[in-house]
């Protein structure tokens, strides 16, 4: 089965967004670039995970590499909506993170869940093919983009907001208030 790998190196846009309401909101990943426009769908834990994850690579590319990095962005940056349509191309699985010293640029690889992925979870040997040889989602979809340290910076800024940028949480529980109200453990199921 072929498999289609869509790169950007480098994106015009690369975000991370949303579509939905509060409480019931699909995350994204969007990259635009050479009149491509490719969105790919992920939770938003995800999301969260691999703002932490390029911020803690950048430091390593730092300390490691000497490279310098731009100052965390104060302003708003990038706030506009993702572009339309919003079709998802693949639910992401698993997300790659590499730091390429030649071109001092942060590679981001999500690549979709898939069969293979289930059978790696679950240690199944592969009879076909020698193992070492291929990686096992190599038959997988995949999204990869190239950024400089700014861009990055600023994706993060971007993510970070829009993971923030869901239901508040309750004071007591730090569960998701609903609009209709929560049934909060803390108060013995009473709604608050």
């Amino acid at each position: 089965m072929t498999h289609q790998v869509h790169a950007f190196e480098p994106p015009e846009r690369f975000v991370a967004g949303t579509v939905g309401p509060p409480g019931d909101r699909t995350f994204f990943l969007q990259a635009r670039g050479g009149g491509r426009l490719v969105s790919v769908a992920l939770e938003k834990v995800q999301v969260s995970l691999l703002a932490e994850k390029l911020e803690e690579l950048l430091s390593e590319a730092q300390r490691r590499f000497g490279v310098e990095l731009p100052e965390p962005a104060t302003g708003v940056g990038d706030n506009d909506p993702l572009d339309t349509p919003v079709d998802e191309e693949f639910r992401v699985g698993t997300l790659g993170l590499a730091f390429d010293v030649d071109t001092a640029t942060v590679v981001i690889e999500a690549i979709a869940a898939g069969e293979a992925e289930a059978e790696v979870e679950l240690g199944e040997p592969d009879d076909d093919e020698d193992s070492d040889d291929d990686e096992p989602d190599d038959d997988l979809d995949r999204l990869r983009v190239r950024l400089t340290p700014e861009a990055t910076r600023q994706f993060i800024e971007r993510a970070r907001r829009v993971v923030n940028a869901g239901r508040p949480p309750c004071p007591l529980c730090g569960q998701p208030l609903d609009p209709a109200g929560h049934l909060c453990p803390r108060h013995n199921g009473y709604h608050r």
